[in-house]
């Protein structure tokens, strides 16, 4: 099978998932670090269910799911499947995942895809698919916090798309938020979920003059992972049932939303954006 994606909002046709038999939290990031902190109990046979609900909103919507098949119980956030690949309108990449809990990941990666299955893999810094936003074709953004993806990580990635005549942006943004996509996620055509309180004005106004409307969260929701959204096409999102609030906006711009319970994932610092690497979309 060629993978292909040229944007982040085309009909989703087929994703990467990994099942959570080996989740846990981790203190390797802010959210994750209160949940812990807080003494909340985590309940693997509820993970697994919510994991489930998210599974049943892909195929609802008749999306392919396929899964990883190397789980490794030393990799506990293997199920965050955005960050360790990152599908291009010319295949894969093999991303550089940052942390040392993580980097393990790339043998299950290169199952999956097959050693010649790559178009491109990255080799400067550290680069994850969280950071990645392939707007639609012609327009990338890709965050750089300095940890989970390095300027050099972002940079080596945007220039294998100015290559192609795209026009890049590399956004800085404070590692306390961990990826880009916990600040901005695209939900339909032309129409993102962001923090505008959070995100730089020169970056909103990069936005607006590329014609992306903003529906705005809070930086409490931001904290919740409630901008972790995954764009079906279609005018149909997928949303976490916690994020009530910002389900609504979405929903009073004629999206429809399909809204699976997540908020363990959350809990340790990822949702459905996190949690699902496209494989293929139908050209936007």
């Amino acid at each position: 099978m060629t993978w292909s994606v040229d944007s982040e909002t085309g009909v989703l046709r087929d994703v990467l998932l990994c099942a959570p038999d080996h989740y846990a939290w981790q203190p390797t990031n802010t959210i994750a670090t209160a949940s812990l902190d807080s003494g909340r109990p985590y309940d693997a046979s509820q993970a697994a269910a919510q994991f489930g609900e998210l599974v049943d909103a892909l195929r609802q919507a008749d999306v392919a799911c396929h899964f990883l098949n190397r789980l490794e119980p030393h990799l506990p956030y293997q199920v965050y499947t955005r960050d360790s690949s990152q599908v291009t309108p010319w295949g894969p990449v093999m991303t550089q995942l940052f942390r040392p809990q993580r980097r393990g990941e790339y043998a299950s990666i290169l199952d999956f895809y097959g050693r010649d299955g790559f178009w491109k893999m990255a080799t400067a810094g550290s680069l994850e698919g969280g950071d990645i936003h392939i707007i639609r074709p012609g327009l990338l953004l890709v965050g750089a916090s300095g940890e989970r993806t390095t300027l050099d990580g972002a940079r080596q990635f945007c220039d294998w798309f100015e290559a192609e005549g795209w026009d890049v942006r590399v956004q800085p943004f404070a590692e306390h938020f961990l990826h880009l996509d916990v600040l901005f996620c695209m939900a339909a055509d032309g129409l993102a979920v962001a923090c505008p309180d959070v995100l730089p004005d020169d970056l909103l106004d990069w936005l607006h003059d590329r014609q992306i409307r903003i529906v705005p969260a809070t930086y409490k929701e931001v904290m919740q992972m409630s901008c972790n959204v995954l764009a079906l096409g279609n005018d149909t999102v997928i949303s976490p049932r916690h994020s009530t609030a910002l389900n609504a906006r979405l929903r009073a711009e004629g999206l429809t939303v399909l809204d699976p319970e997540l908020d363990l994932f959350a809990a340790g610092g990822g949702s459905v954006h996190c949690m699902t690497m496209p494989l293929r979309r139908d050209p936007l």
